[in-house]
């Protein structure tokens, strides 16, 4: 507790993400204070809980930073990695794991908390995957330095929008037959996502002598090839066959993941090398301090079922694509002094739209995912290809809410960079591209109070390549731009009508493709600042 009788104060970094973003409302809940860290508040500020939390800028690799947010802290929950950073994401891990620990010694922080992996028994440290390893370290570097800790490892974590769950649950619901690599034999030991949240917050008041690792999982113990069958069952489905062959490696299996998957190869070939060895609980000890309660932890076919009732009813918090993806370009769209020296391409559109601006702007916000992007579906879906052939994310992450956004939503190959409610969606695209790209879409009224839509897209190429590219492209943007412009003014005079009644009407009106088309005022530049 703290001295002056306040409420202890928690500092929770990686609020952006899966996990983080789920607790800090369950930490504010149950009575206590919270601080994010973020290196982009501003990606905060949409969450439901922005309000009742506070947030700083900072970075667990900056001593500075995390010396002005840890003043007063009494839990710092550490929620990051830097998986997919780059070949020395072990030592990115290892250093920032070290100044953490560091400062909250010298804040006199009361107690560490973080969120590892469950390891395998038995298996040299040097033989596990490098994702693994490195979780493995930052563990060991947190219960070695003078700040008492509480390491929890968790296996597959089964909630909606987790990467486990997405990947099990496209996997098992597009192949109703399946080749699969032979780690589908591995026994695991999945835990719900409401449990992993119950013991991190339970950690926040262990005794002060407790500092250990603990292992945590659900009551049962399957293989993964027992968590298709078992979600085939609880979501209805016809049984699968499953056929395991040796030959698909951790890397072929990744590529066959992101493949079938909306998780990229990138995420998917960590997950998957993670189930190369067998990985199950040696003890249930948390328990002790966390009492579990009737019914808790939650059995499998219990987590998914209401894993599945939250997607069904478009009410996931956070998704595994809260955080940016790696590799994906980060650059918020600057100012026009910042491109000195640059190039900025642009294609704009602008035209009237016989509607309410409420009607337009929920079209506008209700863009991407199962809605479409009211252009050239055929276009849309070969440039997703493209981008997940090259190792990017494509277009299948999809929506996180079917009819709202916040700053920070993933959106397909888009993040939702900016948003100022019936005004202004702006997108950064995190597709692998030669530059920086963004979509800004804007409505509003003209002089005489009629709405009007305007759409800009933005690119600044890098190198010759990024030129290339842009002028390469350039002869479809009538198709793509063009067409989206002109269909969400059309979708959205048919909101207005309320014609089609449904919400697939609605989108098929949107995509329209071979109707007559009005012209548009239309300009594409260069511009070199």
């Amino acid at each position: 507790m703290t001295t002056d009788g306040q409420r202890p104060l928690c500092l929770v970094t990686g609020a952006s993400g899966y996990i983080g973003g789920r607790l800090v409302p369950e930490l504010l809940q149950a009575g206590y204070r919270v601080r994010c860290l973020a290196r982009s508040p501003g990606k905060l500020r949409d969450h439901p809980w922005a309000g009742h939390a506070e947030t700083v800028r900072g970075d667990v690799t900056d001593a500075q930073s995390l010396a002005a947010a840890m003043g007063g802290v009494d839990v710092a929950y550490y929620l990051v990695h830097a998986l997919g950073s780059g070949a020395g994401f072990e030592d990115t891990d290892r250093e920032a794991a070290r100044t953490f620990a560091e400062q909250a010694r010298a804040a006199g922080v009361r107690r560490i908390v973080y969120l590892g992996g469950l390891t395998p028994y038995g298996v040299p440290e040097h033989e596990l995957s490098p994702h693994l390893r490195s979780r493995a370290e930052v563990g060991r570097i947190f219960l070695q330095a003078p700040v008492p800790a509480a390491v929890l490892r968790a296996a597959v974590v089964i909630g909606s929008g987790s990467a486990s769950f997405e990947m099990l649950r496209y996997l098992t619901e597009r192949l109703p037959v399946m080749v699969t690599p032979s780690w589908v034999h591995t026994r695991t030991q999945p835990i719900a996502v409401r449990d992993v949240l119950r013991y991190l917050v339970g950690s926040a008041s262990l005794p002060d002598d407790v500092d250990r690792a603990f292992d945590i999982g659900g009551p049962d113990v399957l293989s993964y090839r027992e968590m298709m069958l078992g979600y085939a069952a609880v979501a209805g489905l016809r049984p699968r066959f499953i056929v395991p062959v040796p030959v698909l490696t951790p890397r072929l299996s990744s590529h066959w993941v992101g493949l079938v998957t909306p998780v990229p190869a990138s995420l998917a070939r960590p997950l998957t090398e993670s189930l190369r060895h067998e990985v199950v609980c040696r003890e249930h000890d948390i328990a002790r301090y966390v009492p579990d309660g009737p019914g808790r932890p939650l059995p499998f076919a219990e987590a998914l079922s209401l894993a599945l009732r939250k997607v069904r009813d478009a009410q996931v918090s956070t998704r595994w694509s809260s955080a940016s993806v790696p590799g994906a370009p980060s650059d918020p769209l600057p100012t026009d002094p910042d491109w000195a020296g640059g190039s900025l391409y642009q294609d704009e559109r602008e035209r009237p739209v016989d509607a309410s601006l409420e009607s337009l702007w929920k079209v506008v916000e209700g863009i991407g995912g199962e809605n479409g992007w009211y252009s050239s579906p055929l276009a849309w879906a070969a440039r997703g290809w493209l981008d997940r052939f090259v190792g990017g994310v494509g277009l299948r992450r999809g929506r996180r809410d079917t009819q709202h956004l916040r700053v920070g939503d993933s959106l397909d190959f888009w993040r939702v960079e900016e948003i100022e409610p019936g005004r202004l969606l702006r997108l950064r695209a995190e597709m692998r591209l030669p530059g920086l790209a963004w979509l800004e879409m804007y409505t509003g009224t003209d002089e005489q109070g009629r709405t009007r839509y305007r759409q800009r897209a933005l690119f600044h190429p890098r190198g010759l390549l990024g030129h290339a590219y842009w002028w390469s492209v350039a002869p479809f943007h009538a198709v793509v731009f063009g067409g989206m412009a002109r269909n969400i003014a059309r979708a959205a005079a048919g909101e207005e009508g309320g014609g089609g009644g449904t919400r697939t009407g609605r989108i098929r009106r949107g995509r329209g493709a071979g109707r007559t088309r009005q012209p548009e005022p239309h300009h594409r530049t260069r511009s070199d600042t």
